[in-house]
């Protein structure tokens, strides 16, 4: 690379030329106005909380995993279970085994935060190390094989028997590939994408950074669909046609009060999909879902903020259709608090995440 590429593609011109690796006040700060213009006719800074009545908070802030995949279909979603703070080896080790989840499998906090502390574990010894690091409950589920990942984003108005399909988001998770004379971390600092998640990269892989990766041999280095992660993503909403709407509106249907969120989902292809076969919903998020397609870098800033005015406007009218039915918004007390306590237990994932990785570079064997 000469000079000109070598500045550009430091973290901070990185960042600075592409907005949707903007922080979150960045890139919401200008249109705030509009979502406080919907509370005040809603006349509740809270309103979302009615958007999914059977999720904590409506699903914007705290909720929890393991409540949300207790609504869902149990062939819906791979087998998971919860684990609390303290819980025994041994005990969960069982209930591990009882619910006939092998290793590789995948561990993550049951309140979720951009991707933080989500992990495949390969074998008993390091799951038990892994949960020991975290003073909140946790969830150990299955790893889904599909190769395929994408999010869908439905909605429907509490007053209609069907739904809609506002955006789909394809995922291509963060990799490199070979030349035969590049070591990863040389891969690595060739790709914007990548050069964002070094820092993190350098404790999950260690030594493995100076491996030569054979010529065509490609690496994927995070494997989760996750943006905060690498994960490249792509607006499909292409794919959307009404075979497809059929099977999500079917499928959301069977989860009680759900109206508005993304369904992420692994999938085999996108024609079993449609027939409902080989598929399974990894995460199910409520009202504090992004319209994720909006990331694909062909769209520009002034298209983010189209989608997100778009699907706000969504959120305010199915909270208030369900209003009217009946269901309360949160109180202004419960809303600040709930605030407060996201705040706090960011912190601490953070903090307990940290402390996982610096313990897992520590303890890595080179290949």
């Amino acid at each position: 690379m000469n000079i000109i590429q070598r500045i550009l593609h430091r973290p901070f011109f990185i960042k600075l030329f592409n907005w949707e690796y903007w922080s979150f006040n960045a890139v919401y700060g200008w249109i705030l106005p509009i979502w406080i213009l919907l509370c005040l006719r809603a006349r509740s800074f809270f309103f979302f909380s009615a958007s999914n009545p059977k999720i904590d908070n409506g699903g914007f802030l705290l909720e929890s995993k393991m409540k949300i995949y207790e609504l869902i279909p149990p062939e819906y979603f791979p087998a998971t279970v919860l684990v609390k703070p303290g819980e025994a080896a041994n005990a969960i080790l069982a209930r591990v085994r009882d619910k006939g989840i092998r290793f590789p499998l995948i561990a993550k906090p049951d309140i979720g935060a951009r991707g933080r502390g989500v992990k495949i574990i390969d074998n008993e010894t390091d799951l038990i190390s892994y949960l020991g690091h975290f003073p909140f409950d946790m969830v150990v589920q299955d790893l889904v094989a599909y190769a395929n990942e994408i999010g869908i984003f439905y909605y429907r108005y509490p007053s209609n028997t069907s739904g809609k399909i506002s955006g789909i988001v394809g995922k291509e998770f963060l990799s490199v590939r070979g030349d035969g004379i590049s070591t990863i971390e040389e891969l690595i600092l060739k790709n914007k994408r990548a050069v964002l998640q070094l820092p993190v990269l350098k404790k999950s892989l260690g030594t493995r950074l100076k491996e030569v990766l054979p010529v065509g041999i490609e690496e994927t280095l995070v494997p989760y669909g996750n943006h905060a992660r690498g994960s490249l993503f792509l607006d499909c909403s292409h794919y959307i046609d009404p075979e497809l709407e059929a099977v999500i509106n079917r499928i959301c249907k069977r989860i009680p009060d759900f109206y508005f969120g993304r369904l992420d989902i692994r999938y085999e292809s996108l024609e079993s999909l449609k027939q409902e076969r080989a598929f399974s919903i990894i995460e199910l998020n409520g009202a504090g879902s992004e319209p994720t397609h909006m990331y694909d870098p062909r769209h520009s800033l002034l298209f983010a903020w189209k989608e997100i005015i778009r699907h706000w406007i969504l959120l305010w009218r199915i909270s208030r259709q369900n209003h009217k039915r009946g269901i309360a918004y949160m109180a202004y007390a419960d809303g600040i608090k709930m605030h407060r306590d996201t705040r706090a237990y960011d912190r601490t994932l953070a903090e307990a995440t940290e402390r996982e990785m610096s313990t897992a570079s520590a303890e890595f064997v080179p290949l």
